[in-house]
């Protein structure tokens, strides 16, 4: 259990993360990535978008909210917003549907989609209360993509995203898939993840905090800022 840990000052976070990123798709141009939404990896998006070309690569969303098409607080909004429509040539892109006729169906499609594909990198944010994606607290590293009930913290916090719309539920990789990917960074920043930082990198790994399952991964980088550091000494 063991990961890389860069401590950045904030100027240069999103920059050295974007830098790095660009790196791998020169390398690896038909790269295949789970990419997740919410503010936190919003500049590093914005600056990916100005130096790299993500044209043959494959994007499968993260997660996505119980809610109608178009609202702003969709993950594929989001991440339209964010990147997708920066982008001169957009990657192919994958997503759940919480539209669909029979949801375990979709889940299940998206499942064997993520299985047959393989994930060559995954990006993820860092929920206050240790969530990733929405794998909410008392998650297994065992699960697989399903239909989740969200906690109260990341139903209040929906509004953050502009909608008016709320719902109690969403769907989400799992953590089984994310653990399976071949590389994992995990982008935090901000004084007010301080604390759930240090449960996941020092604390115990179980689902109370489903992010610490990370620690069970053999190729991880945690890209944070020096706000989001300050609990780690």
């Amino acid at each position: 259990m063991s990961f890389q840990l860069e401590v950045l000052p904030h100027r240069d976070w999103a920059d050295s993360i974007a830098d790095l990123w660009a790196e791998r798709l020169s390398d690896s141009p038909g790269l295949t990535m789970c990419l997740a939404t919410g503010s936190t990896p919003k500049p590093v998006y914005r600056a990916i978008a100005g130096h790299a070309d993500l044209s043959g690569t494959k994007v499968f969303l993260l997660d996505e909210f119980g809610l109608e098409p178009g609202d702003p607080a969709r993950c594929d909004v989001m991440l339209g917003d964010m990147l997708l429509s920066r982008l001169e040539v957009p990657p192919a892109l994958e997503k759940l549907n919480p539209q669909a006729a029979n949801l375990d169906a979709e889940c299940d499609r998206y499942s064997q989609a993520i299985a047959r594909d393989g994930l060559s990198l995954v990006i993820l944010g860092l929920g206050t209360n240790g969530h990733l994606g929405l794998n909410e607290p008392g998650s297994g590293y065992d699960s697989t993509t399903r239909v989740v009930a969200l906690a109260d913290e990341t139903m209040a916090g929906l509004s953050s995203y502009g909608t008016t719309s709320t719902t109690s539920w969403g769907m989400t990789i799992g953590l089984a898939e994310i653990l399976s990917s071949d590389e994992a960074w995990l982008l935090v920043s901000g004084e007010h993840k301080a604390q759930i930082l240090r449960q996941t990198l020092i604390g115990p790994v179980d689902p109370s905090v489903p992010a610490s399952f990370l620690r069970m991964h053999s190729n991880v980088i945690v890209w944070v800022d020096e706000a989001a550091s300050s609990q780690l000494v």
